[in-house]
């Protein structure tokens, strides 16, 4: 019998500061960067954001959507056996964060590590997990993937600072002899590497570089839509699902101009794009299962329906998986 895998169960978790556009403005201006709400929305098409407090990490944020799918699944942490945390901003240099989910959760024994592909990475991350268990090298998988991306921020940069936010999302992933992930494909360019990036490390104790995410934002607009657009089309295809048969589209949560670029260049009905970028920014690795999770619980995602998940990012690494969507509460 073929072995395959499916989705049972989304969470996610934001941290409880929300910031509208009209307060980060008010912050900005403390330091005297000019930015207003007009300009954000325009160019962004971004409303607010959440941030973390100084004291919240990535797992934690991680471990608080991974308990909301397992109680969306109806199963217990003792039921996983491989933990998955697509994360930029991990707590530590390692342990993984994934490792330090597994042990908030009072789970042990299974695999657990991270994946680093910024916010392509709960797509790899997705790809990486279902992979093990259809070779039956895990039954029951928890994919996370989780930012606080605020604490990588030049804020005195207008073109950046105001496009991130925090949170977490995940699914879990469980073994069955029906289809769920429906195929999956995963790729990267690293002759592109200096688009976008955060180009420093730590040595002797001090930081070489800079900790600061830097973005040449039209470079990574005009490659981005055209490798969602090729991605998206060679995904469908492997799955031999006509575009006219996919019911939601929910790609990174970039930019609302990349979203609404990308469904055009797909020949998607944008009412199929699942947008929520207005709400919670640029999560990074978080955005998809963020995005997937409000789609979930808002009943616009149901069981049946193929949902395309796709991810771009630094590196510059893209992928995208497609999912038929099971009886997840």
């Amino acid at each position: 019998m073929t072995r395959y895998s499916k989705i049972i169960g989304t969470g996610s978790a934001l941290p409880p500061d929300c910031v509208s556009n009209a307060e980060l403005v008010r912050r900005l201006a403390e330091r005297g960067i000019e930015t207003s709400d007009e300009w954000i929305v325009e160019r962004t098409g971004i409303r607010q954001r959440y941030l973390a407090d100084p004291n919240t990490a990535s797992s934690h944020l991680a471990t608080q959507a991974a308990r909301a799918a397992l109680e969306a699944a109806g199963r217990q942490a003792a039921d996983v056996d491989l933990i998955i945390v697509a994360t930029s901003t991990p707590d530590y240099v390692f342990p993984s964060t994934a490792c330090l989910v597994q042990k908030a959760l009072g789970n042990a024994g299974g695999a657990a590590f991270d994946v680093q592909a910024v916010c392509s990475g709960f797509v790899y991350a997705m790809a990486t997990a279902d992979a093990m268990i259809r070779t039956g090298m895990a039954s029951r998988a928890l994919v996370i993937g989780a930012e606080v991306f605020s604490r990588i921020l030049d804020w005195t940069d207008r073109g950046t600072c105001v496009l991130f936010g925090d949170g977490a999302g995940a699914v879990l992933l469980e073994a069955s002899d029906e289809p769920g992930v429906l195929a999956s494909r995963l790729h990267a360019d690293g002759r592109y590497e200096g688009i976008l990036r955060t180009p420093g490390h730590v040595c002797g104790g001090a930081v070489i570089g800079s900790p600061m995410l830097t973005m040449d934002g039209q470079a990574v607009f005009k490659l981005a839509v055209s490798v969602l657009d090729e991605v998206g089309r060679e995904v469908l295809a492997a799955a031999q699902l006509p575009i006219e048969q996919l019911d939601w589209l929910i790609p990174h949560q970039a930019n609302v101009r990349i979203l609404q670029a990308t469904a055009r260049r797909m020949g998607l009905d944008p009412a199929k794009v699942v947008v929520t970028v207005d709400q919670h920014a640029n999560t990074s690795a978080a955005s998809v299962p963020l995005a997937l999770d409000l789609a979930v619980r808002d009943g616009r995602v149901r069981p049946g329906q193929h949902v395309l998940l796709e991810g771009v990012g630094g590196g510059f690494a893209w992928g995208a998986v497609l999912v038929r969507m099971s009886g997840v509460h």
